[in-house]
Order: C-alpha cells, then structure tokens, then sequence
C-alpha cells in the first residue's frame, strides 16, 4: 500500500478555511471561556479525588459533650467532649425552623440552588473587592465552611481550592439536609461551642427548637466571628448583627414584617450562670459506675450526651455551704474534711451527694470522695446488732444486758471495751444502752451472737465492704471495727426506715445515649466486691426495726450521754445515731424521718486524728444543719403509729425490764412485739426485806416495832461486784445481833435460788507470756463474779482451791504452762470452767 493521503485531500477547502486566522474578537472570546473553564475543570478533578471525611461516614465520630441535669432538669454541669468543646448532636429535624431560616439568611441564601461552591456569589465577592478595595461580602457557602470546620486549612488560594472541592465531594455525597444538619452541630457558634445546640443551652438555657426568632438570628450570627459576637464580652456588636440577619431574612421572604419588627425590638438576655462544677463527686462517680448496681447499669463514662441525676441542685448547693461551713469553724480541731448524702427513703434517690467540702482543696485531699471512701462506722452499726439480737435471741427494747468490765478473748489477748464516757453503768435495758451509745452491752451482744452472724447481717444491708473472715473483725464489729462506705451505711439506715426492705441507692433518672461522649474525668472507685440484696428483699424484721426506730427517735433516752440540747435534737422526729472511730479519725452522724436520710462524716482523708471531736460535736452539728436543709425540701411529718397488729406498748419495771412487782419502785412504758409483751416474767431484780431499823441489817426475830420493809435490787453474779462498788440497794447479808439469828448458815442471807458464780478474769482462752528481762514477780489478778448474799468463794486452779473473800480477787503469779480455773461458792452453782495458758 502507498502512504496516506493528507487530511485535506479531497477537502482542500474546508480545511484550508480552518487555518486561516481567527478574528481577535472571537479568539479572546474563546480565550476568555477557556480561562473560566479551566479551574472549575481542575476543582472537578480535584473533588473526584477527595475523600469524604470521616466524621460524616459513621455517626459513632460525632464527639459530644455530656450535659448533667439535676432532677428538675436544671443544668448542673457539662463535661466537655475530647476537644474540650461544650458540643450536643441535634437532629435536623428537632432544631425547628427559626434556626434554619435565620441560618439561611445570615450565611447562604443559594444554599439550595448552588452545588457546594456558589460561582454568582464568587463573582459578587469579587466585583466588591475590585469596587471598594476592601472585602464586602464573603462567599464562602454553608458546605464550604462545613469542610472547613471538618479540614482546617491554610488561607491561601491552595487551601481555598481544598476547601471548596470537599464542599463539592460533601454535596455530592448527602443530601441539603444532611449538609445543613452537619453544619447546626460542626461548626463554633461561640468559643468552646461547638454546634447550635450547645450554644443555645448556654446562652439561653433552652433547646433550639425553643429559641425566639431574634434569639435564632443572635445564634446565626455568631459563625461569622465567634469571639467577635460573644456576648459575654457585650451584647453590642451581637445586637448589630443581628439585626442585620433579621434584615437579610424579610428581604429574603424568610420572615415577615411583624415578626422582624418584634425581634429586633427584643433585648439578647443571656441566662444566668450556675452550671459551674456541680456536684463534682457524683459526677465522677456516676460516670465511672462507681455508686453499684442499684445507681445505674453500667459506667456511663463514653456513652452518654445527657444524663438527669436524681440530686435536687437547691439542696446540694446549700449543703456543699453547710460542710464548707463546718470545716472552716472546726479547723482548730484539725479537722480537713466532710462529707455528705441524702437518701429518698421511698426510691432510694440520692437528694444530695458532697464528696468533700471542696474538691479544689489540695491540702485537705479534697479530690477525694468521703461518700465512697472506705473509713470506720464507729458506734453507727449498734442499731443493726441489737435487731438481730431481737430477731435471733428473743432480745426486746427492754432486755438488761451488762455494762461493766468485761473481757473478751481475741487472737491477740484479751479485749477489754470501755465506754466513751469512762464508766460503768451497770444494768442497763437495752433502749437506754443503744440510745446512749453505750460500747460495753454492744459488744456483750455482738458476743452472744458471734461475730459471723453479726457480719451477715450487715452483708444483707449492703455493707458489702466488710468482706473479711469473722475473726477479722471479732466482737469489735459492734463498734464499728471493720470499713464501710457512707453511702452504704446512709442506705442501711433507710432500710431501716423502710421497716427493713432494702432498695439500692439510685443516682440516675434518665441518660440520653450518645455513640461518643467524652469525658476528661478520672475513673471512679470501684463499688464493694459483695453483691447487693435484691430490691424490693426484706432484711429486717419489720417490728423489731420499728422498735429500733423508736428507741433512735427517743430524746429522753439519750439523755444520759448527749445532755439536753444536742445536736441530734431537732425540731420535728428524727431517728438518729453518731459513731466515733478509734483514735477520732472518723466522725459520723446518720439519721433519718419518715422520708429523709442523712449521713454525714467528718475526719481527715490521710487519715490523721482530730482533736478530740466527738460524733456529736464534729459530724452531728453538720447533721442537724443538712437534716433541717432535707426538710425544706421534703417537709417532715411524724413516724406511723406503731402496727397494733405487731407491737403493744406495755409497762416494764425501770430496772429490770420486766413485768413490775410491788417491790418495783419504778415503771415505764414501753414499746415490744406483741409475741415478746405476752411473755414477759414478773421483775427478779427487786426484793422486800425485812430489815431492823436501828442498824439496817436483817430482822430476824426482831419486835415488830423494830422492822421495816425496804425494797433492793438483786443482781447476776457478773452485775454483783459493780452494784456493790456502785453503792446500789443490795440488801445485806449479816442478820441484826439485837435480834434472833436468821434461818440458814451462820445466820448469813442466802444466795439467790439458781444464781451462779463465774470467773470475770482471765477470760477463756486468753494466752499470758512472761517477760525475761523483768526480775520481779509478774502476776495477774483474777476475779471472780458472785451473787449477792455469798460471802465465801473458791478459786479452783488445776484442781487446787483457794479460798476468797469480798472483793472475790487473787493476785496469782505466772506460770509456765496450760492452766484451768473455775469458781465455787456454797449456796450457789458454780460457773463453767476456763482455760488459759502462760508461755
């Protein structure tokens, strides 16, 4: 084959015709359209080749702040999201149509005819610039500053290209609604707000869908310079503009005269401050999970954008006032810190929850949480062995347990307890030791029940933290030697004021999820490993806890140990216990009404000791003042009646808690279970003698003229020793020499029918080690425990009697090795016998 013919072969003409040069009118025509071409060819290109961020693929990237409402739904505090913006997702479609009108207006009236990059608004940009030699108007579009708010770039003509081949690839991508949703809640409306919502809230206190029209074109107003229009900064140049957004929307058709008018004459009315830091501990902890599984489910902490606590804002304000109140006035006791809750008995809500006085108190560890902290109940357990003692040993309000010098074995020696006031008091009925606070009959019953079945027990009301073996904690747990939080031991007592259901403590009321929300706050810690009761489980029985409430609520019981006046008396019933740790670290106060309870501590968080402040003096004051702030909120009312059904009210000797005889001088009321009331036996602790009143000892066959009947108190043989020291009525042992003897041995009185002695030391099983480097003699004393009317006894050691007299002691050397010992009396049965051992 030849070669090719030429393109013009054939067509010579019109070929020929195309190259002959154009006329300079049309090429700089064709040039011209080339040039404005050329760049939305290469912006096409570009926008091909830019990938869709992220953030719009996948809803789960919409990072979001956390806003925390108290129960009335006021804003207590927003935890910012990860880029420490205030930030709440609102869906386009619950922004309402103010919003998006004045939106319209204010940045981009084409929004809906323009592509992503409005080319008219370009050119109008531009013929300004080149007119005034200043920028008049911008012409970035809403999906322009939506992909720089997602992609910061550079203001350079490259990162200006950048921007708007994403706002192509955006609007190629969602739809207009989309694009504007994206906007409302991306972009800052005011610095550290980021999206509508969250300004709205902030400024306003309202949702946006709420906001008045001139409220809406304020907000609209504030993209175009965030800090500029920030009317915390003045309300000026905000007002200005927007009236100049209210202006574009009538001209636009997006509102009407009437409304325009009305905006602009209204005034921009920010809302008050008071979110703050609110209720910080809680926060921490709801967030974290730390409050169990009764407060919420699982840690909120990443999966909520709103949370609604149950906490009511007034009273957890005036009572953070109230513990940085008591802090500062007990400072020179050395006291650093308090805490306090407050319990809705029917719900189990928590009213108010102040983990220290001032958790930006760096001296005082104030970042610490009291509510959750670990730390020793003291005496504040008492209410809970003594209705387990009613329960499971037949104990009533009006049992006679001992308050005097006991001991009691432990794996380290013997444990002695003592009350706080220093003394013995004898026979006390069980009301007055427990409204007293008396240590000794708490510790005898904690005893009589055994350590393991006291810790169960205080395991059922959620105590969850005392999680240690019973010979961990021994008869000591009565007084409070094991660690418990104060929001536990708050919810023990409010079972007690539900009549003995357990409901766990709730914090939350609603939580709106979000798939994001980020909080800076460190994790909480962890609740007690022991799982709680069921809700809804009955723990206590409900009469005996009736009894306890009443003996709590009893002012005049309490007389002997907190006087009158204190600080648990207050104006309306409360049942109420304080409890001091050893050594004063710790101080609380619980309590409760009919609807309310309250807890309160008050110590140190390194755990140092206070200067000698007492439950009553340091936590109880702080008690009173949150008590009588609770009843503002919850108005308080008497108890109910006691349940006729249940309990009866009956009289019972003073002394010895029994049905009075004629020999009982004194008599009260006094509340028990109706199965308890109807098995009460005549009083055995008084006695009529007949004595001679010229020397006041037993009338034998004296004249009746020289007799006369007096009345005397008969004691256990453990109660015998401190009668006698007490100078209590014990009626005497020796007959009258001007009268005929007694019947009976020597002319002696008798011991009691069935009394028995016992030995009062060393206890059983109490383990003695001599020491090599003393060369004197090294002895312990022992005692014994005799009934009234004996006047010898015997100590039986390995076999060996001993002889004794009043004050029944012996001062006994050690000796290496295993001992037994026990006491006999004639007229009397002799007590169990002891082991103990000398190393």
């Amino acid at each position: 084959m030849g070669a090719p013919s030429p393109p013009w072969t054939g067509r010579p003409a019109r070929w020929l015709a195309r190259l002959r040069p154009r006329s300079p009118l049309r090429r700089a025509a064709q040039i011209a359209l080339a040039v404005a071409i050329a760049p939305w060819l290469l912006l096409g290109v570009v926008a091909a080749l830019t990938p869709l961020p992220p953030e719009l693929r996948a809803a789960e990237d919409r990072a979001v702040s956390t806003v925390l409402l108290d129960r009335h739904g006021t804003v207590l505090r927003e935890l910012r999201a990860g880029d420490g913006a205030r930030a709440r997702w609102l869906p386009l479609a619950e922004a309402g149509d103010r919003i998006q009108r004045a939106l319209l207006a204010a940045e981009d009236r084409r929004f809906a005819r323009h592509p992503g990059v409005d080319p008219i608004a370009i050119a109008r940009a531009i013929g300004q610039l080149a007119a005034e030699r200043r920028v008049v108007s911008g012409a970035s579009t809403i999906t322009q500053q939506l992909a720089r708010a997602l992609v910061p770039r550079p203001r350079t003509a490259r990162g200006k290209l950048g921007e708007m081949a994403l706002a192509l690839r955006i609007e190629a991508s969602l739809s207009k609604r989309e694009i504007l949703e994206q906007y409302l809640n991306r972009v800052a409306f005011g610095p550290g707000l980021r999206g509508v919502e969250a300004a709205s809230r902030f400024y306003f206190d309202k949702p946006t869908a709420d906001l008045s029209l001139a409220e809406a074109a304020a907000l609209a107003s504030m993209p175009r310079g965030p800090a500029l229009y920030d009317p915390r900064r003045g309300t000026g140049p905000l007002e200005r503009r927007r009236n100049r957004v209210l202006d574009r929307m009538l001209a636009a058709g997006l509102a009407g005269e009437a409304e325009v008018a009305r905006a602009r004459a209204e005034p921009i009315a920010l809302a008050p401050k008071g979110s703050g830091l609110g209720a910080p501990h809680l926060v921490r902890a709801v967030l974290g999970g730390a409050l169990g599984d009764g407060a919420v489910a699982a840690p909120l902490r990443g999966r909520a954008s709103e949370i609604t606590l149950t906490i009511d804002r007034g009273l957890q304000r005036e009572i953070e006032v109230l513990a940085q109140q008591t802090v500062r006035g007990l400072s020179d006791r050395d006291v650093g810190a308090a805490a306090v809750v407050v319990l809705e008995n029917a719900t189990g809500e928590i009213l108010a929850y102040v983990g220290s006085h001032d958790i930006d108190d760096v001296a005082g560890l104030g970042h610490n949480d009291g509510v959750l902290a670990l730390r020793q109940p003291g005496s504040a357990l008492k209410p809970f062995v003594y209705e387990l003692a009613m329960e499971q040993l037949g104990f009533t309000a009006a049992t006679v347990l001992p308050d005097v010098e006991l001991s009691f074995p432990t794996a380290d020696g013997s444990y002695v307890p003592r009350n706080y006031d220093g003394r013995f008091h004898g026979p006390v009925r069980l009301r007055d030791a427990l409204a007293s606070s008396y240590n000794v009959p708490a510790v005898w019953t904690a005893a009589a029940l055994g350590p393991d079945r006291v810790l169960a027990r205080l395991r059922e009301l959620g105590l969850g933290s005392l999680d240690g073996e019973p010979s961990r904690y021994g008869v000591a747990i009565a007084l409070g030697d094991g660690e418990v939080r104060l929001l536990d031991l708050a919810n023990a007592y409010a079972t007690l004021a539900r009549g003995g259901i357990y409901m766990p403590v709730r914090a939350v009321r609603a939580v709106t999820n979000a798939p994001r929300a980020v909080s800076d706050e460190p994790p909480a810690p962890a609740p007690p490993s022991s799982a709680p009761p069921e809700r809804g489980a009955r723990v206590l029985d409900a009469a005996r806890a009736r009894v306890i409430t009443d003996i709590l609520a009893d002012d005049k019981a309490r007389l002997a140990s907190f006087g009158e006046g204190s600080a648990l008396d207050l104006p309306f019933p409360v049942a109420a216990k304080t409890g001091t740790s050893k050594g004063f670290r710790d101080n609380l106060a619980v309590g409760f009404t009919p609807d309310v309870t309250v807890a309160v501590w008050v110590g140190n968080f390194d755990g140092s000791p206070m200067g000698g402040v007492s439950g009553i003096t340091g936590a109880g004051p702080l008690f009173r003042d949150a008590m009588l702030a609770a009843a503002r909120v919850r108005p308080p009312r008497p108890f109910d009646a006691p349940d006729p059904d249940l309990l009866a009210e009956v009289e019972v000797c003073s002394l010895s808690g029994m049905t009075p005889t004629a020999a009982c001088p004194h008599s009260r009321r006094e509340l028990l279970p109706r199965g308890d009331a109807a098995a009460l036996s005549p009083c055995d602790m008084h006695e009529i003698v007949r004595v001679d009143r010229r020397n006041g000892l037993r009338a034998g066959a004296c004249p009746d003229a020289a007799v006369e009947e007096r009345v005397f108190e008969r004691h256990d043989a453990e109660l015998t020793a401190w009668a006698r020291a007490a100078g209590r009525p014990i009626a005497p042992d020796e007959a009258s020499p001007l009268c005929g003897a007694l019947p009976g041995r020597d002319g002696a009185a008798q011991a009691q029918v069935g009394a028995r002695v016992r030995v009062a030391y060393p206890p059983d099983g109490a383990r003695f080690v001599l020491d090599p480097s003393v060369n004197s003699l090294q002895a312990i004393r022992l005692r014994a425990d005799v009934p009234a009317g004996v006047r010898r006894a015997r100590f039986v050691l390995d076999g060996r009697p001993i002889e004794v007299g009043p004050p029944f002691a012996l001062d006994w050397p050690l000796v290496a090795g295993a001992h037994r010992l026990r006491v006999e009396a004639d007229g009397a049965s002799a007590g169990e016998e002891i082991a103990f051992s000398v190393e």
